[in-house]
């Protein structure tokens, strides 16, 4: 079976034929580096990092090229390096800002279980690309200088609008052009556009004097070809983005290079929206990655519960975004683990962690592939993995195993995560880690997730360990001999550490320190304004206030 995708510029699901099988190639749509992306932005990036993965497969891993740009200069940038810097020089706190953000974008679409793509071209980088182009394009008549703008004229491509399939007049209302009076249609869009004073500038093309720079659609059409060539395989990107801004990356480089096509397949997926509605930061509904990763205004979730949530939608379809789904998702994640890990215990004490590692690039299985290759059909992939939950052979959870990692779903991080989310972890071997557990019961009933916090307790019981509630800033594990009082386990070790920094042991001090930190304790040192001894207070890093402690220095 061959792959399948759906072909927005025909309208239909056809077979993948790539230019040359011995390199594929496809470019993706990328951030605008200005703030934290948000599980919106997260989507195209899990859709696109599938097919990476899927093409990787079937041609080998070093014949797909995977171009994913950055957008670097932007007002967007411009307003929130103004904004966040005005101490500095713009362009040194735009640079600020993008290297800044571009970092937090990388770590949180990794921590989501993205591969790196080929190349990650930066806007800034690629301005000699795009004023040859705007040259060229000026030369053949499909552009014009006017006012220190150069303007593409749509009027000189006569199929303008084939791959958005809209009439003149819904381009010209979806498109929220500004009609200035300098342009020859109302539909004519910006190539390149005078900088003020103070942003950032180049040399301008077209003869023009006056420093400036791109428009946003000719970057993209600069950046992959330089790295693709004038016509590649695949052009992805969310839906969103197929008008204006793909139709005039296809009109620009089209008429540019004298092509019949820029991309042979334009994929796009469905509109994401939250709890039902736009995501919008007016509703309060705008949720970034990082915040879930983090737990900034709830749990922290696991990365791989996030892409989870993601793939049960195909990619072409609409998804509503809710917390239950994302809830959903990581019950049944930490559901397989531990049929993945049960079914090795009983065949024999297999090292899970290292069969998860021995799997890492494997080959998916054939139920799993098949429903892959049906236009990324995820949903039937995820619904052949379940079907394996409950075969218990071997062979059965190797397949899920090995499937659930080319879906790039559990990655050994997140398998520690969901281990330690739901109290799941598997050798708890002392009162340290017992408490640790009791601390994230202890804040799934602070977020009122009864649900998990349930669950917990079931778990506590399998170890023969129970959960006694004192107070709500205070949990207390009990085994079946002894109990261990957290705030006095905590004082003890604070204490410890007290002495070692006595005795100048800064070594000792600081290990003490870690590994209250890894119990969920956060020490603060301040020196008392009276004494002037150093005294220690102690509160959950989740931001729960325990029973803190002062201990005079």
């Amino acid at each position: 079976m061959s792959l399948t995708l759906y072909n927005t510029l025909t309208r239909t699901k056809e077979a993948f034929a790539p230019l040359d099988p011995a390199h594929i190639r496809m470019y993706v749509c990328g951030p605008t580096v200005y703030d934290y992306a948000h599980i919106g932005n997260a989507r195209p990036v899990i859709v696109f990092d599938v097919l990476f993965r899927l093409l990787r497969h079937l041609y080998g891993p070093d014949r797909v090229a995977y171009v994913r740009n950055i957008t670097d200069v932007d007002d967007k940038i411009n307003a929130r390096a103004g904004r966040d810097h005005p101490e500095l020089p713009l362009n040194d706190a735009i640079r600020k800002v993008t290297e800044k953000t571009e970092a937090q974008f990388h770590d949180d679409m990794h921590a989501i279980g993205a591969l790196d793509p080929t190349v990650e071209p930066r806007a800034t980088e690629h301005i000699g690309e795009m004023r040859t182009m705007i040259d060229r394009l000026i030369a053949n008549g499909c552009a014009y200088v006017a006012e220190d703008h150069v303007l593409f004229h749509v009027g000189s491509m006569t199929d303008y609008g084939k791959l958005s399939g809209r009439s003149l007049d819904e381009m010209i209302a979806g498109a929220r052009v500004e009609v200035a009076p300098y342009k020859k249609d109302a539909m004519d869009f910006v190539l390149w556009k005078p900088s003020k004073p103070g942003e950032p500038s180049w040399p301008s093309p077209g003869g023009i004097e006056t420093p400036g720079r791109p428009g946003w659609h000719i970057e993209c059409s600069a950046m992959s070809a330089a790295h693709l060539g004038e016509v590649f395989d695949i052009h992805g990107g969310g839906i969103d983005l197929v008008f204006p801004h793909h139709e005039n990356e296809i009109a620009q480089s089209r008429c540019a290079h004298g092509t019949h096509v820029m991309a042979n397949v334009w994929m796009h997926n469905g509109f994401l929206q939250v709890e039902g509605q736009k995501m919008s930061k007016s509703l309060g509904n705008f949720v970034t990655v990082h915040e879930l990763l983090t737990g900034w205004q709830g749990p922290a979730w696991p990365g791989s519960s996030i892409r989870w949530a993601m793939l049960q939608t195909h990619y072409r379809q609409p998804i509503d975004w809710t917390f239950d789904q994302l809830r959903a998702s990581t019950h049944e994640l930490i559901e397989l683990l531990n049929i993945l890990r049960g079914s090795f215990r009983e065949a024999g004490k297999v090292n899970f962690t290292k069969l998860m590692e021995s799997i890492e690039g494997a080959a998916p299985s054939r139920d799993v592939l098949t429903a892959l290759l049906d236009d990324l059909n995820t949903p039937a992939a995820i619904a052949a993995i379940r079907a394996r939950k409950g075969q218990g052979t071997k062979t059965a959870i190797v397949e899920a195993a090995r499937d659930l990692r080319f879906l790039g779903v559990l990655k050994d991080s997140d398998i520690k995560h969901l281990s330690a989310f739901h109290g799941m972890a598997t050798d708890i071997e002392d009162k340290e880690q017992a408490t640790a557990l009791a601390l994230k019961y202890q804040v799934a009933r602070a977020n009122n997730d009864h649900q998990f916090a349930s669950n917990i307790v079931g778990q506590f019981d399998q170890l023969h360990l129970k959960i006694k509630e004192l107070e709500p800033s205070l949990v207390v594990v009990e085994t079946q001999d002894e109990s261990a009082d957290f705030s006095a386990l905590v004082q003890t070790k604070v204490e410890a550490r007290d002495l070692a920094r006595r005795n100048k042991n800064y070594a000792e001090a600081d290990a003490i320190r870690d590994e209250l930190n890894r119990m969920g304790i956060k020490l603060e040192d301040a020196k008392d304004p009276v004494t002037g001894e150093i005294r220690t207070t102690w509160t959950f890093a989740s931001g729960e206030i325990g029973r803190s402690q002062e201990f005079a220095r």
